[in-house]
């Protein structure tokens, strides 16, 4: 079964500049803007915003 092009992976990239990521899926419909989400980082031990890289 092919993967759909409307959910692409995307890593998400910790802002904090530690260089953690996140790997994750979004809808492409429904949020065609760059995604940035409030994670964890575990190398700064705090919640962060990661943003989506390209």
């Amino acid at each position: 079964m092919a993967r759909s092009e409307t959910r692409p992976i995307i890593k998400l990239k910790s802002t904090a500049g530690t260089g953690y990521t996140y790997v994750t899926r979004k809808n492409r419909r429904n949020t065609p803007d760059r995604l940035v989400l409030r994670k964890y980082d575990p190398v700064v031990k705090r919640h962060v915003d990661f943003r989506e890289e390209r």
